[in-house]
């Protein structure tokens, strides 16, 4: 399973780069306004650091404009991938742009039958959102599950890629169901590593240690 940074966060993005826990990169117009800086200038710089696959998102509703700001956006870098919302316009927008052979995120997909018309329009990546449907008294890895069988049966290409990723649970359960990718915030991949059990063996080693009166060098 690929990990994807849900972030605009340069320093965050490189700290996880830098172990090799980052396959890619998701943004959208609230990162970026959280981020404080200047859509372009952000996403050239993440960009450059990353080799895989960096979201950038559209704003405009309407699909001319969705395709004018797409090509502005891919202009950035060859791995951009050009996120739009999985509306009939976006989709519309999703055709053209893979039709000329560009990546294209499908956003803000909330049940099996949107994910069919993204893989259809031929979307590289689907973005359902767990979190936001747990939210809403939904079943988010339900629908990651039902995508996966849906995406199995028909032999559709478009990745699975897990959005609104609020917990370690959210990651082990899409994993196991078989989503391509997951998307998280940097503090939840980080806290994939954490484990009360491994604290106290931890603390346990270093105070047997301790009374060895050993050094290593």
């Amino acid at each position: 399973m690929k990990f994807f940074v849900d972030t605009a966060d340069v320093a965050a993005i490189r700290e996880l780069n830098d172990l090799g826990m980052v396959d890619g990169v998701t943004t959208n117009p609230s990162l970026i306004l959280k981020s404080g800086r200047d859509i372009i200038e952000v996403t050239r710089e993440i960009c450059a650091m990353v080799s895989g696959p960096v979201s950038a998102e559209v704003v405009a509703t309407d699909a001319r404009t969705m395709i004018s700001e797409g090509l502005a956006l891919a202009k950035i870098a060859p791995n951009i991938a050009i996120k739009v919302p999985l509306t009939w316009d976006g989709l519309t927008a999703c055709k053209a742009f893979a039709s000329e052979g560009r990546m294209v995120n499908v956003t803000l997909c909330f049940s099996a039958a949107q994910a069919i018309l993204a893989a259809k329009a031929g979307a590289s990546f689907v973005s359902p959102f767990v979190g936001r449907l747990d939210d809403n008294n939904h079943d988010g890895i339900q629908l990651i599950e039902d995508i996966r069988t849906i995406y199995d049966n028909y032999g559709f290409k478009t990745e699975i890629l897990a959005a609104s990723i609020r917990s370690v649970n959210h990651i082990t359960d899409c994993a196991r169901i078989g989503a391509d990718v997951i998307t998280a915030p940097p503090a939840v991949i980080k806290a994939m590593a954490n484990h009360v059990l491994t604290d106290k063996g931890l603390e346990q080693f270093l105070k047997d240690w301790g009374k060895t009166g050993q050094k290593i060098n």
